[in-house]
């Protein structure tokens, strides 16, 4: 059997744990809302039409933050459409997804369903089809108090106290000609820089995010980073990465190795941040929100045939996931806790319904993808600081990625409770993988948990009426022992092994 080798030491630190890692977005995207979030009739229904099932689930997954309302959806939207009496809101077409939009759920909606899931809203601006006037509406009847317009708006359609919103997207893949208002990347830029400044009046301690590349195989990657932090360098803190993944005619290999794309794609995005800072001469650091990632076989819906009409809440990139996509989804978020330093947001696109580790029946059942169980786990265990793992691992060819290692992994160490995480996949599609960890520099330890997410057929699904056959199993073949772990990791594998002080 091939075996590998890491070394777990605290000093050995990245960064904190950023918990916005942890994010997620619900948008106004074919079931994502309405049968998902948001369902006043279902038996479960709460007293402002939010499923209760999905509300539990959400908390269950474990994110933090939720980008709202898009998406591509965002580049249309006009705010004002979803607040006050549902009888009085318009009904109107989406361009962006050939649907109809009810507005029957918005702003003031999400931000009370938020607050009941426990987690941070991050809105985001229209900057296709709109722009500063409408960007500083919408902040102050967010974030002001009362005594103007717009705040006096929003207290008398039932938000009393302001929703302080702290996090603000600048817009969304505004490199890409599916857009809604697609711009060139200094005509974005200066529009971007114009409406983060504008806002900054309004609130200056906002946090805001400039559109990146909607993914690294945009031709204008890297060009449009540079072109857009020219413009925008000393008004935004973040800048965007978003990014998908798919099986690719039966190329497993390749797909499981994923994680190695997304490492680069950061690395490519944080030097050429840091080369506009430099030549801006700032000492100014921009972050990283990756505040759209996922696996999503996204060649499905570019083969789909569009709508003939504008229907409400089609199902819509309503994706099943199957074992190796779990265990590629694992692998992912690895890649993110490895790049804490740069990256302190990030969003799994999306929540319910729409490529998403949650799924509904309209009026029935919820359920957990397999997706779902990596997610949370990896929310649930990862704290206090993430930690470089140096390791030795057996390597296989990959069509897509060259060489790339059987075994990826990080681990997370909390020096307040002397608790560790662990997280490591095995990539192998065919072979498992022995795995000796030397633990000696956290003293003395206790194996509390050994998990894994594997099964002999890596398509395997979750179903309404079947959603337990793939799930997290304890797994026996981790001995703790002289300083060391030893653990068995089966093919096509997410683990994840807790450490605890005796």
């Amino acid at each position: 059997m091939p075996s590998a080798y890491l070394t777990i030491d605290p000093a050995f630190r990245v960064a904190p744990v950023s918990r916005r890692t942890f994010g997620t977005f619900v948008e106004h995207l074919g079931r994502c809302v309405y049968t998902g979030v948001y369902e006043p009739d279902h038996p479960t229904a709460d007293e402002d039409g939010f499923r209760r099932d999905v509300l539990e689930l959400t908390r269950e997954l474990g994110v933090t933050t939720a980008r709202y309302p898009g998406g591509n959806f965002v580049s249309g939207y006009r705010w004002e459409d979803g607040v006050g009496p549902r009888e009085r809101r318009p009904r109107r077409i989406d361009p962006a997804w050939h649907s109809t939009e009810t507005n029957a759920f918005g702003l003031d909606e999400f931000v009370t369903w938020a607050r009941k899931a426990g987690v941070e809203p991050m809105m985001a601006v229209n900057l296709g089809t709109r722009g500063v006037a409408e960007a500083m509406d919408l902040l102050e009847y967010c974030n002001l108090p009362s005594g103007t317009h717009l705040s006096d708006l929003r207290v008398a359609n039932g938000a009393k106290e302001p929703h302080d919103i702290r996090m603000w997207c600048l817009g969304n893949e505004m490199d890409g000609p599916w857009q809604i208002g697609h711009k060139n990347a200094r005509e974005y830029g200066r529009l971007a820089a114009a409406t983060g400044r504008a806002m900054r009046m309004i609130d200056p301690d906002l946090e805001l995010v400039a559109c990146g590349s909607s993914g690294s195989s945009m031709p204008t990657f890297g060009a449009w980073e540079a072109a857009v932090l020219e413009e925008t360098y000393d008004v935004v803190d973040f800048i965007s990465c978003h990014a998908y993944y798919e099986e690719h005619d039966g190329d497993l290999a390749s797909f499981l190795a994923s994680a190695t794309d997304m490492d680069r794609f950061v690395d490519a995005v944080t030097a050429t941040a840091d080369s506009v800072g430099a030549r801006l001469k700032s000492a100014k650091r921009i972050d990283i929100s990756f505040d759209e990632w996922n696996v999503w076989y996204l060649s499905r819906f570019q083969n789909a045939e569009p709508p003939r009409d504008w229907p409400v809440a089609p199902p819509l990139l309503e994706d099943h996931y199957h074992l190796a996509d779990a265990v590629t989804v694992g692998g992912l978020l690895i890649s993110l806790l490895r790049h804490s330093d740069r990256v302190t947001s990030a969003c799994l696109a999306q929540l319910v319904n729409v490529i998403a580790p949650i799924m509904t029946e309209p009026g029935g059942r919820a359920w957990r993808q397999t997706t779902f169980h990596p997610f949370a786990l990896t929310s649930r265990y990862a704290a206090g600081h993430v930690l470089r793992v140096p390791f030795d691992s057996p390597s296989h060819e990959t069509a897509r990625f060259g060489e790339v290692t059987a075994l990826d992994a990080v681990a997370t160490h909390d020096e307040e409770t002397g608790d560790t995480a662990l997280f490591a996949v095995n990539r192998s599609t065919d072979r498992p993988l022995t795995l000796t960890a030397d633990l000696r520099a956290l003293g003395p330890v206790r194996l509390a948990e050994a998990t894994v997410l594997a099964g002999p057929d890596p398509y395997a699904r979750n179903t309404a009426g079947v959603p337990g056959t793939v799930v997290p199993r304890a797994n026996p073949d981790a001995r703790l022992g002289d300083g060391k772990l030893e653990i068995t990791l089966p093919p096509v594998s997410w683990n994840a092994v807790r450490l605890i002080r005796p």
